[in-house]
């Protein structure tokens, strides 16, 4: 976040009123998000002020019928924060999005109400559960995915990303026989799901897969090696 405490977005949609109407809601936000308006070029992303941003608010679609899943995968692997704000309402299309590492997923007809939320939350690297995306959570019958709670999935990217589980504990203000509890719970809830991960190196696997963590969280980690 900026020094002077204004977060700052860049936006990546090929719709000028669409990018309007976000400038608009992020100028009357209190306080006010500054926003950088990319077009609809990805360029604009990574140079200039958009490579600054706090949050890219990313339109899924900028070819029409052709999701760019490929650019998302590569904003989060860079360890950008990333709210998708499409125009597709199908839980298919939002859950893949929050499994690739998007913290946000939002329909545009949910931008009015939920957007400036969202970007708050993903400017302190926060995930962000709108009405879509909370209906595709309930909605998702994978049979592969463990229904992991906030907590182990928190327990988790912790100890993915330290390197002992004292750090994990003193940092989530708990103890160590509680972080051994939970990661024996997402143990059991993969291999119920026919996804053994007996070892930490496995269960990073695991996680990776389903957008738990990611590439770019891994590579800052103080886990050695």
């Amino acid at each position: 976040m900026a020094t002077d405490g204004v977060i700052t977005a860049v936006i990546v949609d090929d719709h000028a009123a669409i990018t309007a109407g976000v400038r608009y809601w992020c100028e009357q936000a209190v306080p006010p998000i500054h926003l950088v308006d990319a077009g609809a070029r990805l360029a604009a992303v990574w140079t200039g002020p958009g490579a600054a941003a706090d949050v890219v608010v990313f339109d899924l679609e900028l070819v029409p019928g052709r999701p760019d899943f490929a650019e998302l995968r590569r904003l989060v692997d860079h360890g950008r924060r990333v709210v998708v704000y499409s125009q597709h309402a199908d839980a298919a299309t939002a859950l893949k999005c929050v499994d690739l590492g998007a913290l946000a997923y939002l329909t545009k007809r949910e931008g009015l109400d939920h957007l400036i939320p969202a970007l708050r939350a993903a400017a302190q690297g926060l995930p962000y559960t709108a009405p879509s995306l909370s209906g595709a959570l309930a909605a998702d019958d994978a049979p592969d995915r463990p229904r992991l709670s906030p907590r182990e999935a928190e327990v988790l990217r912790a100890w993915f990303t330290s390197s002992s589980k004292e750090l994990v504990a003193a940092k989530l203000n708990i103890t160590v026989k509680t972080v051994d509890t939970h990661i024996a719970r997402a143990r059991v809830k993969y291999a119920n799901a026919g996804r053994t991960a007996r070892t930490k190196s496995e269960l990073v696997s695991r996680a990776l897969d389903d957008g738990l963590v990611t590439l770019a969280e891994l590579n800052r980690s103080d886990t050695p090696g």
